[in-house]
């Protein structure tokens, strides 16, 4: 299930410093117990709602006009009051939300080569987190560039439910 999905991906990346996350990709309904068991199997919850941290993804961006108008929208309304994170699909979009007071970026579908030059850029100025398309063969390969989180949606979307059965022996008396 999601805890033993999630526990593979932890040791996939152990030794490299990367965090394995969650996503909000849950089941309608069970949200609490999905992220409960992503932590039992050694990951991290990203976000347990839109509440506790303002994500913002390639819509908002469309709608405000650019990465900094959005960011500066979400400052306006909020101040300080929520970490800020930004999702950033290239690294032109990576120096626009370098520039901005973020709290961290998502680097939203990077390749490999990709994700170690974005890394190199940031030089640790904010945390980087890798997200789209990752899996538990590549994972590694993702988190050896240096970023600090990977989103892993699978863990709660596609986790493969335990296949058990019982059956029952029924001793006749004689």
């Amino acid at each position: 299930g999601i805890a033993t999905r999630t526990r593979q991906f932890v040791k996939a990346v152990a030794g490299t410093g990367a965090v394995i996350l969650d996503t909000r990709k849950t089941t309608p309904g069970w949200r609490l117990l999905e992220k409960w068991a992503v932590r039992l199997g050694g990951g991290q919850n990203h976000r347990m709602g839109l509440y506790d941290m303002v994500l913002i993804k390639e819509n908002h961006i469309a709608i405000a006009g650019s990465i900094t108008r959005a960011v500066q929208a979400v400052r306006a309304a909020y101040g300080e009051q929520f970490a800020v994170e930004v999702e950033v699909r290239n690294l032109t979009e990576l120096e626009e939300a370098l520039a901005l007071n973020v709290d961290r970026i998502l680097l939203d579908n990077m390749g490999v080569p990709q994700l170690r030059q974005a890394v190199e850029r940031v030089n640790g100025r904010v945390p980087l987190e890798a997200s789209g398309g990752v899996t538990l063969e590549t994972v590694r390969d993702i988190a050896e560039t240096g970023v600090q989180f990977i989103s892993v949606g699978e863990l709660t979307h596609s986790a493969p439910a335990l296949d058990i059965s019982m059956l029952i022996d029924v001793q006749q008396e004689q």
